[in-house]
């Protein structure tokens, strides 16, 4: 009789072993080792996939990550961002208000299970790609992606007594294997917070009366603080996106500031005002240009300015005509910014020979509740 975890023979009567059940972050590298000393390639091809499946876990590994050749370091990062790129959007209870919401107000009805939809390109049909976890907060979280994980941190979570507290814990999906995990929680709880990916870190920017800013590194797996907005700037409803190494925040209640954050010396300085004195909705990065997109719900119209991060002047804002513009976030695929909310997604196109909304609109996932946060994921399905 077989013993139980013996492995299988074949119909040739040899032992086939399935070597990726035994695989782990732990022994990754002794068998790559064991695998290039044999000029095992298909097994070396097997080992490398496996690193770039767990990025996060071999990248906070020493052992692993720390003895890696830079060109093999290169390989498995370049092999996980392989696949399709795909508009992807996970719902939230987000209420596009700029007030305070007090800790002591009775926590929001619970929505359910909260989805996570990826747009088929060719299709253009909404499915579920996963559901975020019932721990994350039902609304007040940050969202970003980076290599290729999204990451969702803070919010205002409901307890037992019926009340909301801001939330320090942070949720990580891997769309490689479909996992979340829990990574390390923030130093301090926030909500309304804006999480952004920048140079192999994350950066979780101030919250509801929150001026602290600080940064994950994934390497360590840590938290730790860094210079906190200037007084005064943004207690809440800010905006803030990565751009040529830099973070830029705007918004809130004072509507025409910019601040830009520099890593290097670790400080935050005003950037030109802009004209604007209406509240934004979003602001998003596309090469060397910041794109802030202000509603005016009065005129039926958006607004887009431009500020270019190297020559440090706004450009010339433009206005176009929507049809019941009402609030939405934004997220960058290629050449377009996909401005989405819960009724309709408009393509706004940034290519040098023209820039403006297209006449196509495509549908939102016709099943969604709540708001929707955009964000652009690599799936390796079709």
């Amino acid at each position: 009789m077989q013993a139980c975890g013996s492995p299988q023979a074949d119909a040739s009567g040899s032992a086939a072993v399935d070597m990726s059940q035994l695989i782990s972050a732990e022994n990754c590298f002794d068998l790559l080792t064991k695998a290039k000393r044999e000029g095992a390639e298909a097994q070396q091809r097997r080992l490398y996939r496996f690193m770039s499946d767990h990025y996060l876990q071999v990248l906070r590994s020493p052992a692993v990550y720390g003895r890696l050749s830079a060109g093999e370091r290169e390989l498995i990062l370049a092999q996980r961002m392989e696949g399709r790129k795909v508009l992807t959007v996970a719902e939230t209870c987000e209420v596009y208000d700029s007030r305070p919401q007090s800790p002591q107000l009775p926590a929001p009805e619970d929505p359910g299970p909260r989805r996570v939809f990826f747009l088929q390109p060719h299709a253009q049909r909404w499915e579920e790609l996963t559901r975020l976890p019932e721990q994350v907060p039902a609304r007040g979280s940050g969202m970003c992606t980076m290599y290729n994980y999204l990451f969702v941190a803070g919010g205002m979570s409901a307890h037992a007594d019926g009340r909301s507290k801001a939330s320090d814990r942070v949720f990580c999906y891997n769309p490689r294997t479909g996992l979340w995990t829990q990574i390390r929680p923030l130093t301090q709880p926030r909500c309304q917070l804006r999480l952004v990916s920048m140079d192999g870190f994350l950066y979780a920017i101030g919250g509801e009366c929150l001026f602290t800013v600080e940064r994950y590194d994934p390497r360590a797996d840590r938290w730790t603080q860094v210079a906190p907005l200037p007084k005064g700037s943004f207690a809440v409803a800010h905006e803030a996106t990565a751009c040529g190494g830099e973070l830029f925040v705007s918004g809130g209640s004072l509507f025409y500031r910019l601040l830009r954050y520099d890593s290097r010396r670790d400080e935050w300085e005003e950037c030109p005002f802009n004209e604007s004195r209406r509240r934004s909705t979003d602001m998003v990065a596309h090469r060397s240009l910041v794109y802030r997109f202000d509603v005016d719900r009065e005129r039926a119209g958006v607004s887009v300015y431009r500020y270019n991060t190297v020559v440090k002047v706004w450009l010339g804002g433009a206005s176009f005509a929507l049809e019941n513009p009402l609030p939405f976030r934004c997220a960058v695929l290629e050449d377009r910014i996909y401005c989405v909310n819960r009724s309709h997604v408009r393509q706004f196109e940034v290519r040098e020979e023209r820039e403006g909304f297209l006449p196509e609109v495509l549908p939102s996932p016709a099943e969604a509740r709540g708001s929707l946060v955009p964000f652009v994921l690599t799936l390796t399905r079709d």
